[in-house]
C-alpha cells in the first residue's frame, strides 16, 4: 500500500486489485480527540469527494479531533473498475473496507480504550454496506450512523436488461426508478457506467435482508423529511432494536434523499452520537 497521511492510499487486498482509492484525514491540527478513526462510506453513483469532502464531512469530523478514512467504492470516484464481478458483491467490499481500516491502524474494541475500534457513516448504499459491516464486525465496529436508509434495497428492482439496452442504443427505460438512478449516474463523467451496472448485478446477487443479521451497537438513523426512500427508517430502528441495538432516529426537516447529507444538522447529530 502507498499513501500519506491526509493524502491517498491505493489498495490491493487479498492478492487481486481492485484499485480502491482510498484517504486517510487526520484530526485538525491540536484537536485529536483521541477517539477511535471515523469510516465513510458513500452512497451508489457518488464517491467520497461527493458525498463526504464537498458536504463538509471531513472538515467537520477533523474538526472535532477524529481521524477520518474515506473510500471510493468499485467503479466510483478515482477508484477502479475490476472485471470480475465478485469485486462488486456486498460480501467483498465489506472484506475490502475491513482489510483498509485495518491497515489504516483500526484495532478491535477494548473497554476502557476510546482509541479503540471503528465508528462508521454511511449514506444510502453506504448505509446498507454499513449496516451489514457492523453485523458482522461487532468487535471492531463501535458505532454507525445511516443517512438516507431503506429497509428494502432500491437497486434490488433495478432493470438492469433495460439499462444495458438503453446504454447500448438509447432504448427508453419503463421503470422511473431505474430510469432515475441511470441518469444520476450518468451526471459524474468520473462514474464506469458498465462497472456501476456490474456492482448492480452483484447486489441483486446477495439481496439485503436486514433481519437476517443486524447490528447490535449503537445506531443513529438520519433522514430527510421528504426522503420517500427512507419511509422504512422506523421499521429499521425497530429490527435493530430488536437485536439489542439502543437506535436513534433523525428526521431532518425540509430535507430529501438528495440533499440530507449537506445538513448541518446531520454532521451535528452524527459527530455528538459518534463522540461517546
Amino acid at each position: 500500500m502507498m499513501g500519506r497521511h491526509t493524502g491517498e492510499l491505493h489498495h490491493t487486498v487479498e492478492g487481486t486489485d481492485p484499485g480502491l482509492f482510498v484517504e486517510i484525514h487526520e484530526p485538525a491540527e491540536g484537536k485529536d480527540a483521541g477517539l477511535r478513526p471515523v469510516l465513510l462510506i458513500h452512497g451508489f453513483s457518488s464517491s467520497g469527494k461527493l458525498n463526504w469532502s464537498d458536504t463538509g464531512w471531513v472538515t467537520a469530523l477533523q474538526e472535532a479531533g477524529r481521524r477520518v478514512i474515506v473510500v471510493d467504492l468499485p467503479g466510483h470516484g478515482r477508484s477502479g473498475s475490476p472485471e470480475d464481478l465478485d469485486s462488486y458483491s456486498p460480501s467483498r467490499i465489506r472484506a475490502d473496507l475491513l482489510q483498509i481500516v485495518s491497515d489504516a491502524g483500526a484495532r478491535p474494541l477494548r473497554d476502557g480504550d476510546p482509541s479503540s475500534g471503528l465508528d462508521v457513516v454511511g449514506y444510502s448504499l453506504g448505509s446498507r454496506l454499513a449496516w451489514e459491516f457492523g453485523a458482522t464486525q461487532p468487535e471492531l465496529v463501535h458505532r454507525l450512523v445511516l443517512g438516507g436508509p431503506n429497509k428494502e434495497d432500491p437497486l434490488a428492482a433495478f432493470d438492469l436488461s433495460a439499462a444495458q439496452r438503453h446504454l447500448a442504443d438509447g432504448s427508453p427505460i419503463a421503470d422511473e426508478s431505474t430510469a432515475q438512478l441511470l441518469k444520476m449516474a450518468q451526471l459524474l463523467p468520473s462514474n464506469d457506467l458498465f462497472a456501476l451496472l456490474s456492482l448492480v448485478e452483484a447486489i441483486k446477487g446477495e439481496p439485503f435482508d436486514p433481519a437476517e443479521a443486524a447490528p447490535h451497537m449503537p445506531v443513529l438513523l438520519v433522514a430527510g423529511e421528504k426522503d420517500e426512500r427512507a419511509a422504512t427508517m422506523p421499521e429499521l430502528a425497530a429490527i435493530a432494536a430488536r437485536s439489542g441495538s439502543m437506535a436513534e432516529q433523525l428526521v431532518i426537516p425540509g430535507r430529501n434523499h438528495a440533499n440530507a447529507v449537506t445538513s448541518r444538522a446531520f454532521k451535528d447529530a452524527a459527530i455528538g452520537f459518534l463522540g461517546v
